[in-house]
């Protein structure tokens, strides 16, 4: 029997540099999983749609897929958004067997790409203890997004930062330069920033706007082998019936 394909879903922009991230992800993903089928639709902006692939597959003669949303938290696009072109795809292609994986986060594998592109920066170790950090998102309206966003602010203050602060590019407060003062002002001489974002964009530009009082600025976690393997691990768990992964 053969495995469901992975439909990775990702929001789309029309900044390029998003969907080329997403595509780098995918092959990445492709290659520590050889053999499994893995396609990429877009909500926006991007082609192909999510429907789009979804009635090719069908038509191919695919019966089985993980669609899985590249969000690094649960809030509108996973719970409404994307439920609603996929239920929309399911009536129409009958056949097709279509399951919803989990967002992305929170994982211990995110934070470790994170840490990773703040290493790269220029942070070493020993930098945490005298140094802040901002954990700057995309932002979100919904309370249960802000508040994975702050539980991982208060995660990563346990490695041996000095301060943690949340800080969001849209919709919620406060923004990443007013966190990055809001250090200063505590005395706090070296702050580096971290997006808390997947790809390139708007949002992530704002971030880099917002982080220019900062003194290190880490790039996005664009196609990190970390959010490869997480993505396979939200893939089995959706294909895998609860029961089966207990007695594993």
């Amino acid at each position: 029997m053969s495995s469901p394909v992975l439909l990775v879903i990702a929001h789309g922009s029309r900044d390029p540099r998003h969907a080329a991230t997403v595509h780098a992800l995918t092959a990445r993903v492709r290659a520590l999983r050889p053999g499994l089928r893995v396609e990429t639709g877009f909500l926006d902006f991007n082609a192909p749609s999510v429907p789009r692939v979804l009635e090719r597959l069908a038509a191919e003669g695919t019966d089985d897929v993980v669609a899985l949303p590249l969000l690094l938290t649960r809030a509108f696009h996973a719970k409404a958004d994307i439920p609603a072109v996929l239920r929309e795809a399911q009536a129409r292609l009958g056949r097709l067997r279509i399951r919803q994986a989990g967002v992305l986060g929170p994982s211990p594998l995110l934070n470790s790409a994170l840490e990773r592109r703040l290493h790269k920066a220029g942070v070493r170790p020993g930098d945490r203890s005298s140094t802040g950090l901002v954990l700057a998102s995309a932002g979100s309206t919904d309370p249960e997004a802000i508040a994975v966003i702050a539980e991982i602010a208060r995660e990563l203050r346990h490695t041996g930062w000095c301060a943690v602060r949340p800080a969001f590019a849209s919709a919620s407060l406060p923004r990443t330069e007013d966190a990055v003062r809001a250090l200063r002002a505590e005395g706090l001489r070296r702050v580096a920033v971290a997006p808390y974002v997947i790809a390139p964009g708007r949002l992530p530009d704002r971030i880099a706007a917002g982080a220019a009082e900062a003194d290190v600025l880490a790039d996005v976690l664009g196609p990190a082998p970390e959010l490869a393997r997480l993505l396979l691990a939200r893939y089995d768990e959706a294909r895998v019936p609860v029961a089966v992964r207990l007695s594993a």
